[in-house]
C-alpha cells in the first residue's frame, strides 16, 4: 500500500507540472481559437531569460543576496514576457484579427521559431542552471503510519505546489472576472465581441502576457530539475496528450487532464512495465489521449470546436 501511494503521488506531482504547461496551450486558444505552437518555445526563452538573468545581476550589480537576485531575475524575466506579448500583439495578431484558424495556426509556428532563435541570440545555446532553492533531498512521510514511510522528492512537493496555487489563480482569472469573461467572449466568437465593444488587441495582449507568466513558471521549475537547455521547448510535446484529454477549451480539463496523465503514466509504467519490458511511460500518454480523440474529439471536458478551426 505504502508504495501504491508513492507512485500515485509521484504521478499526481508530476501532473501538476503537466498542467502548468497545458494551461498555456488552454490560455491561447481561448483568447485566439488556435492552437499555440509557441508554447514550448515560449517555455524555453522564459527559461533561457530566467537563468542568465540570475547570472548577470550578481555580478552587474554587486547584489550578493541570492534569494532578492533571484525575485529580481525574476521580475525581469516576467517584463521581458509581457514585452514579447506586446510585440507579439503589436507586429503579428493584429494584423491577423478576423483571419482563418489556419493562418494564425502558422502565425504561431514562426513566432516559435523567432524565439528560439532570439532566445540562442540573447542568452548563449549553453546548458544553464536554475537554482531558486528549492531542496532536492528526498523526504519520508507517514512513517508512523506505514513502515519506512512514504518517499517523496522534496522538489517534485514543492514544484507541484507552487504549479497548484498558478492554477487555482488561473481558474479563479478566467471564472470571476470581467477581463476573463471578454477572454471567454473573443474566444467563442472575435466579429461579436467586437461588436460589443471589447478590444480585442487589448485582451490578445493580456492572454499572451498571461501565457508568458505561465510559460516563465514552468521554465523555472523545469529548468531546476532538468537544466536550461535547448531540448527544454519539447516540455510542450510533453502537455500535448494533456491538452487533447482535458479539451483546448477548459482551464479545468487542462489541470485533471494533467493529474491523469501523470497517475496513469507512473501506475502503468510501475505495475504494467515489467510485464512487457518497461518504456510504457514514454508513450503511455499519447496512447490514452488517442483513444480519448477518438470517442470525444474535444476531450473530456471540452466543448466542440469543429465550427471555429
Amino acid at each position: 500500500m505504502a508504495f501504491f501511494l508513492e507512485t500515485l503521488l509521484g504521478g499526481l506531482m508530476a501532473g501538476m507540472l503537466y498542467s502548468l504547461v497545458a494551461l498555456g496551450f488552454v490560455l491561447i486558444f481561448k483568447a485566439s481559437g488556435v492552437f499555440n505552437f509557441a508554447q514550448g518555445a515560449m517555455v524555453l526563452f522564459a527559461a533561457l531569460a530566467m537563468a542568465r538573468l540570475s547570472e548577470w545581476i550578481p555580478q552587474l550589480t554587486g547584489l550578493q543576496n541570492k534569494v532578492a537576485a533571484d525575485l529580481l531575475a525574476f521580475v525581469l524575466a516576467g517584463a521581458l514576457m509581457f514585452v514579447v506579448a506586446w510585440l507579439v500583439e503589436w507586429l503579428v495578431l493584429r494584423h491577423l484579427v478576423n483571419q482563418e484558424g489556419a493562418t494564425l495556426l502558422m502565425a504561431t509556428l514562426g513566432i516559435a521559431y523567432f524565439l528560439e532563435g532570439l532566445g540562442q541570440t540573447l542568452f548563449g545555446s549553453s546548458i544553464y542552471k536554475i537554482d531558486i532553492g528549492m531542496p532536492k533531498d528526498p523526504v519520508f512521510v507517514l512513517d508512523k503510519v506505514f513502515p519506512g514511510g512514504i518517499l517523496i522528492n522534496k522538489e517534485d512537493l514543492y514544484a507541484a505546489l507552487i504549479a497548484a496555487v498558478l492554477v487555482v489563480l488561473l481558474s479563479l482569472f478566467f471564472q470571476k472576472t470581467g477581463t476573463g469573461r471578454a477572454l471567454r467572449a473573443v474566444a467563442d466568437d472575435h466579429q461579436a465581441a467586437q461588436s460589443i465593444g471589447i478590444p480585442l488587441g487589448r485582451i490578445w495582449v493580456i492572454v499572451w502576457c498571461v501565457a508568458g507568466v505561465v510559460a516563465l513558471v514552468a521554465g523555472m521549475i523545469w529548468g531546476s530539475k532538468l537544466g536550461v537547455q535547448f531540448s527544454l521547448a519539447t516540455v510542450a510535446l510533453r502537455a500535448l496528450p494533456v491538452v487533447i484529454l482535458g479539451g483546448l477549451t477548459s482551464v479545468p480539463g487542462a489541470i485533471l487532464g494533467g493529474l491523469i496523465i501523470g497517475v496513469g503514466e507512473k501506475l502503468s509504467e510501475v505495475y504494467i512495465g515489467p510485464m512487457v519490458g518497461g518504456g510504457i511511460e514514454i508513450w503511455f500518454a499519447y496512447v490514452l489521449a488517442l483513444g480519448v480523440l477518438l470517442i470525444r474529439p474535444q476531450g473530456l471536458f471540452g466543448e466542440k470546436i469543429i465550427d471555429r478551426v
